[in-house]
């Protein structure tokens, strides 16, 4: 079943077209991700497949259905933490767990999230409010409240990248097991300018960008994407220790500096010839 669907969507701010045609079928349990730089329209596009803004023309559509707003059953992760200052750790994630499950009792409300925060190792800081907390703690907690209310479908806003390298690894690790642990698997959809958290996370890559002469400001468009044929969740050092690994790592590379082109995905990568430099 395709959970996430982009259908020739167009999407202008004023008189600057941001994106082009875009074309993207995320499966049931599958793990998208999209790279591109910063500037690019990743965010825009994000946003188009979350039901937060509507294309100009095209489609979105969940299910098969068009979006009219935020898929039900479904959570973002944003790269701000976006929580409320005034609640605690635990209060933050309760206040998602009841809206997603208005029918349950408030001791069932406080137990789900008190499970989920202590699965992402803050069962010390429930009580801390976000200025308590460093930059990774409160990641944590953004993303204890998105997995808290069970989501089918997951929506990641470049969940790392305020984060410093360490922590930013860590975290990856987390997602990746949580993602892991909901049976069936959630659908997710992630934007980042990092290729090797790409490789590291996700089931497919497709690249965003312009593909215009130089002094020009194209639409961006999508590539036709790399697979990533690596049972997850992978190790942290897969970069280091994969040929393959770094195989792919060079191809979205050359995707990404030499603007979008149309290819055929990866399926078989013994097969495929590219230089480690590129």
């Amino acid at each position: 079943m395709t959970r996430i669907e982009l259908k020739n969507a167009n999407k202008s701010y004023g008189t600057r077209q941001v994106l082009a045609n875009i074309n993207l079928a995320v499966q049931e349990g599958e793990f998208v991700s999209i790279v591109g730089a910063s500037g690019s329209g990743k965010t825009t596009l994000l946003k188009m497949a979350a039901g937060m803004i509507q294309p100009d023309s095209g489609a979105a559509l969940s299910n098969g259905e068009a979006l009219n707003g935020f898929p039900h059953r479904a959570s973002i992760v944003f790269q701000n933490y976006s929580l409320l200052p005034w609640l605690s750790s635990l209060e933050n994630v309760i206040l998602a767990v009841e809206s997603g499950f208005p029918e349950w009792t408030a001791t069932r409300h406080q137990e789900q999230a008190e499970r989920y925060l202590q699965m992402v190792g803050l069962g010390k800081a429930m009580a801390k409010r976000p200025s308590q907390l460093s930059g990774g703690m409160r990641q944590r907690v953004a993303i204890a409240r998105a997995f808290a209310v069970e989501p089918e479908i997951l929506f990641l806003d470049e969940p790392f990248g305020a984060l410093d390298a360490l922590t930013r690894q860590t975290l990856q690790q987390e997602l990746a097991q949580l993602c892991q642990l909901r049976k069936p698997a959630a659908t997710a959809l992630m934007i980042t300018n990092s290729v090797d958290e790409a490789i590291l996370l996700s089931d497919r890559i497709l690249t965003l960008g312009r593909n215009g002469n130089r002094g020009e400001s194209p639409a961006a468009t999508l590539s036709d994407g790399v697979d990533v044929p690596f049972p997850r969740p992978r190790p942290a050092d897969l970069m280091t220790g994969s040929e393959d690994a770094v195989r792919i790592r060079a191809r979205l590379t050359g995707f990404l500096s030499s603007g979008v082109r149309r290819r055929a995905p990866v399926s078989h990568l013994q097969s495929v010839s590219v230089p480690l430099e590129a």
